[in-house]
C-alpha cells in the first residue's frame, strides 16, 4: 500500500491509497478526522 498527501490551494485536502482518492475536503466540506483518515487508508 502507498498512501500520499497531495497538496492542494484554496482549502482542497484530498488523499490518495495506492493511486486512488480516498478522501476529498472538497467533496465533504470538513478534514477527516485522524482514525477516519487511518481507517480509509487500511
Amino acid at each position: 500500500m502507498q498512501a500520499e498527501l497531495e497538496a492542494g490551494s484554496g482549502g482542497i485536502f484530498d488523499v490518495y491509497k495506492d493511486g486512488n482518492r480516498v478522501y476529498s475536503k472538497h467533496e465533504t466540506g470538513r478534514f477527516p478526522e485522524h482514525e477516519e483518515a487511518l481507517g480509509l487508508l487500511k
